[in-house]
């Protein structure tokens, strides 16, 4: 029998270490004074932070067992909400397989709302750490940055932006998402999918939000050259793009952000939509643009119940379209043209001849309005009247792109000479013909 158990049993005092945290080296300071009484129950109370009730409770249990009654007896055993064997073996086989790639925070949204899983977001993400699933972020040094604060009601100001990514993983050609998204709110306005960000694309993206939820006060962008003219020209520092004369024309001011921090509302959403909704198209099995425009509705349902908030105003600053309003045609490309002597104009390398009953000197050099659409249909309008007109010359196109290889390949080739060509005949030489044959030799000869 070790010296320290022979001690024990003749009931010798056994020195014993105890590992206290600070809380309880706290309370063993106020206990003490207690004990002396040298400080009142209440007062204890209210430095340690707890009910009377539960000073006495441990006041009794430090003079019955010392030092030790203030000790924490669940130490060192496990917690009463650990999770069973059964659920996290469960889950880990998901997030290796299902739902692989997905962060903490996604992963447990899925977990509960479709596997029916009662787990939080923090054990999954201490789970994924320990599996190497996911690599915990190091503390970025923060940039400060002026805050703005919300703006008031909803629709007052709109940020959009267009976020090219790889939404469908590899599944469908790469492309760029418009965001709408409103700044008192957080609520998502818009999404879709297109090719790229141009005059068109935007105009149909800004007419689906029109035509749901109104007019908003303003529009807030990026300095793209879609919104703002970055080159004028001299004389028109005022010059208006495309979109800019089409919001005006709806009474929608467009404001351009000087640098991505200030409109960092959609800056950030963009990232949580390049990792949230790739994954979700991933699950759904949507690998075109078409389908993932149909689905697009019910993820913006979903992502504003999730993440918006309340404006500090009630007011709807949106306002309806009125009959004034004519989408259809302020959504389009529109350029002024004058009309020729022969009342002939030129659009895109195409000449137009407008046919019209009236006199042709009635409209000698008179401004018309070009305006093409979406679909390249276009109209022509004078005085807010659309014209008739018939294509009278479309130009050839004066060159060709011709891949780099291929033209080389065109300069590499080589020249075949026709069956006839002087050189499959041979050359006449004074060796190799005879003179008594009447060959013409005589030129090379002395006489």
């Amino acid at each position: 029998m070790s010296p320290f158990a022979q001690r024990a049993r003749k009931g010798q005092k056994v020195d014993k270490i105890l590992s206290m945290s600070t809380k309880e080296l706290n309370r063993l300071e106020i206990m003490q004074k207690l004990a002396e009484k040298r400080m009142r129950q209440k007062e204890a109370a209210r430095i340690l932070g707890l009910s009377l009730r539960q000073v006495k409770r441990l006041l009794k249990n430090y003079r019955r067992d010392g030092v030790q009654g203030l000790i924490s007896r669940r130490r060192g055993r496990a917690s009463n909400n650990r999770l069973s064997e059964e659920i996290r073996k469960k889950t880990l086989g998901l997030l290796q397989s299902k739902y692989k790639g997905f962060g903490p925070t996604l992963a447990c949204e899925k977990l509960v709302e479709l596997e029916g899983l009662q787990i939080s977001d923090e054990s999954v993400r201490q789970m994924m750490i320990s599996e190497g699933l996911w690599k915990p972020r190091k503390t970025r040094k923060v940039s400060v940055h002026q805050m703005r604060e919300r703006r008031a009601c909803f629709g007052e100001l709109v940020q959009i932006d267009g976020s090219p990514h790889d939404w469908f993983e590899g599944r469908a050609p790469a492309c760029s998402l418009l965001v709408f998204i409103d700044d008192a709110t957080g609520k998502l306005g818009q999404l879709s999918f297109v090719k790229s960000e141009s005059f068109f694309s935007y105009s149909l993206a800004a007419r689906a939000y029109f035509e749901r939820l109104g007019k908003p006060v303003a529009f807030y962008s990026d300095k793209h050259g879609i919104f703002r003219v970055n080159q004028p020209t001299s004389g028109t520092s005022d010059a208006l793009t495309q979109f800019g004369r089409a919001m005006q024309q709806l009474e929608v001011q467009i404001i351009c952000a000087h640098t991505p921090q200030a409109k960092g509302r959609v800056e950030r959403v963009n990232l949580t939509l390049q990792d949230r909704l790739p994954k979700e198209l991933r699950l759904r099995g949507i690998s075109s643009w078409e389908a993932g425009n149909a689905y697009l509705p019910e993820f913006m349902t979903d992502f504003n119940q999730r993440f918006a908030v309340q404006p500090r105003s009630e007011l709807d600053a949106h306002r309806s379209l009125t009959d004034q309003d004519d989408l259809d045609q302020i959504l389009t490309w529109q350029e002024t043209r004058t009309l020729s002597k022969n009342l002939t104009l030129q659009f895109r390398k195409t000449v137009y001849q407008i046919q019209t009953p009236r006199p042709t000197y009635a409209m000698r050099h008179a401004a018309v309005t070009v305006c093409l659409d979406a679909q390249d249909q276009l109209a022509i309008f004078y005085k807010g009247k659309s014209l008739d007109y018939t294509i009278f010359h479309q130009q050839s196109k004066q060159s060709e792109i011709v891949d780099t290889k291929q033209l080389i390949a065109v300069i590499r080739s080589p020249h075949k000479p026709a069956p006839d060509h002087p050189w499959r005949q041979g050359f006449a030489t004074p060796l190799s013909q005879d003179v008594s044959t009447g060959g013409d030799i005589s030129t090379l000869e002395k006489r």
